[in-house]
């Protein structure tokens, strides 16, 4: 495995210099601004990386601002006590994009939220509190409580509210082969922590956030 400076160094030549390549890496939100995130924010960009699995992603973005509006703004207590019925009735309002099961994963997630308020004053604080060192302990909480928020779901959801995290797209995978970490995309726990790992040592060596090392890895090979 080679170090993340070299892994840099390569990433950097390919996309037209140093300069250029931080120019295209994110930033995780500090802990203290993520534990501020309101349960609706949190609900929103959960629901929204559900419905963009296996969508266009520009449709789902026309469609949103009707999800807002038939989803009480999502709202978690609202969205955690929709009746069957109410849930059904959503099938045949244009508003929305009419997908059952992932209508009914916005209120199991909703119910998510408010169970991890009780047990930990938020959901915000849950994820802001969760060390990135075991991110993979979070991706497969995530997993196991929430509805459809596994796989890559769950891994843009966390990207999308500024958690730092890695997202094992198929560039990702791709550097993680060619560095020996995996040799095809992780679909055990032992292979997600065995990236994870990797992960790890990278950030020690660089100082640098999850987010971006994976940003650096896809950008180090050709697509």
């Amino acid at each position: 495995m080679e170090t993340l400076a070299a892994i840099e160094a390569r990433a950097a030549r390919r996309k037209g210099g140093r300069k250029a390549l931080e120019a295209l890496l994110p930033q995780p939100r500090p802990p203290a601004e993520l534990r501020r995130l309101g349960s609706d924010e949190i609900l929103e960009e959960m629901c929204r990386a559900v419905f963009r699995s296996g969508f266009v992603w520009q449709i789902v973005a026309h469609k949103w601002p009707g999800m807002r509006e038939a989803l009480h703004a999502f709202d978690p207590v609202a969205c955690a006590y929709l009746s069957d019925e109410a849930v059904e009735a959503l099938l045949s309002d244009g508003r929305v994009i009419r997908h059952l099961r992932k209508l009914l994963s916005v209120r199991d997630n909703a119910a998510l939220l408010l169970s991890l308020e009780q047990e930990h004053g938020s959901a915000a604080a849950w994820l802001a509190d969760w060390p990135e060192s075991d991110l993979v302990g979070l991706l497969l909480a995530l997993k196991k409580r929430g509805s459809r928020l596994g796989g890559r779901t769950g891994q843009f959801f966390l990207r999308a509210i500024g958690k730092d995290t890695f997202c094992l797209t198929r560039d990702v995978v791709g550097a993680l082969v060619q560095q020996g970490v995996i040799d095809r995309e992780p679909a055990s726990q032992r292979a997600l922590r065995e990236v994870q790992a990797a992960f790890n040592q990278w950030r020690a060596e660089s100082g640098r956030p999850l987010c971006q090392i994976s940003r650096i890895l896809a950008c180090s090979i050709d697509g």
